[in-house]
């Protein structure tokens, strides 16, 4: 799902045939549900709403925390829209939403109040738009992320990690194979930025507190193209100082046959798929091996591994998108996918 950074075929977006531009901020079938509701009854929808407000109220914050995500979104392999998908069907909900007029989406992230940070490039900048989802998981509006953008190239190894409070934005773009973490805050803007000289991939974002992980495979070319080396976790304190990525400290050298793992509370989890499946390992922060989470028959090479920003689950992209205990999600169609 992620290609040579050298590629710089999502870097302008492709003229012609679009799926629709986002005119004020409510996709259509949201428009046509609301204009049924233009002859009801005022106090049928406030009494609805305060039903379930009291219900909500009345739920317990864990039996919150732990309820199974509903829905995925995900980018088309274009860039061109964003989709919706039930977790437990694989089903489509509501229409795709298309990309900003002139732009192509990239990366999505889930936040923990239910809301997904979408990122966008066009002409060397990245931008971030707030998605939020109905009840039923129909796309509700889309809005700017008005003081977090990001200059630079982004590719198909550029990365996105958003903490689950949402407030911090994580995106690695590239000059030729050589990586940059920019890390932006939603509300002020204030920005920034780690590099390195060496080439290598920058991959697997993930936040905890202020601390953010990535896995760092520095790359060489063979016969023209570009091999990743080796695979190494490192963690840096985004709350420090700025500057080298040599700032960043190692924490775990990945066994042979993987490239992914992110940063899960106190763990990490590593991803390997070897005769088709996919097992998934926690290692402590020392780099000791611990249990294994979760182990499912899978279709590809594993691409990509999300936690949920509330906790309860890890979704791992292997060419369809996979979850513990659930059936497939249908995913090849998906540059990118978050729950």
């Amino acid at each position: 799902m992620r290609g040579d950074p050298m590629d710089g075929r999502r870097e302008d977006p492709p003229q012609g045939t679009r799926l629709g531009s986002w005119k004020g901020l409510v996709p259509i079938g949201v428009a046509a549900g609301a204009a049924l509701f233009i002859g009801g009854s005022v106090d049928v929808v406030q009494n609805h709403q305060r039903a379930a407000k009291k219900e909500k109220d009345a739920k317990p914050a864990a039996d919150s925390e732990d309820t199974p995500t509903r829905f995925i979104v995900g980018v088309t392999a274009s860039g061109a829209a964003l989709v919706v998908r039930d977790a437990q069907t694989g089903a489509d909900i509501g229409i795709p939403v298309a990309a900003p007029e002139g732009r192509r989406f990239q990366r999505v992230a889930a936040v923990k109040d239910g809301s997904y940070i979408v990122a966008s490039y066009a002409g060397q900048e990245v931008r971030f738009h707030r998605l939020r989802l109905g009840k039923e998981g129909r796309p509700k509006d889309m809005q700017d992320v008005p003081k977090a953008t990001v200059p630079g190239r982004s590719t198909r190894w550029s990365e996105l990690a958003v903490s689950p409070d949402g407030e911090r934005i994580a995106y690695v773009t590239y000059r030729g194979a050589r990586g940059r973490v920019d890390v932006v805050s939603a509300s002020s803007g204030t920005h920034k930025v780690w590099t390195t000289k060496s080439p290598g991939r920058i991959g697997s974002l993930s936040w905890s507190g202020a601390t953010l992980s990535f896995v760092w495979g520095p790359v060489r070319s063979v016969g023209g193209q570009l091999r990743e080396t080796k695979h190494e976790v490192r963690t840096l304190n985004t709350g420090g100082a700025t500057g080298d990525l040599k700032l960043s400290k190692a924490v775990l050298t990945l066994p042979k046959g993987s490239s992914t793992a992110i940063l899960n509370g106190e763990t990490i989890a590593v991803g390997v798929v070897k005769d088709s499946r996919l097992t998934l390992q926690a290692y402590t922060l020392e780099g000791k091996p611990g249990r294994i989470l979760w182990q499912q028959p899978v279709k590809g090479k594993l691409t990509d591994l999300d936690a949920a920003p509330t906790g309860n689950g890890l979704l791992a992209t292997a060419g369809d998108l996979y979850t513990e205990g659930a059936q497939a999600v249908p995913g090849k169609d998906l540059s990118d996918a978050a729950w």
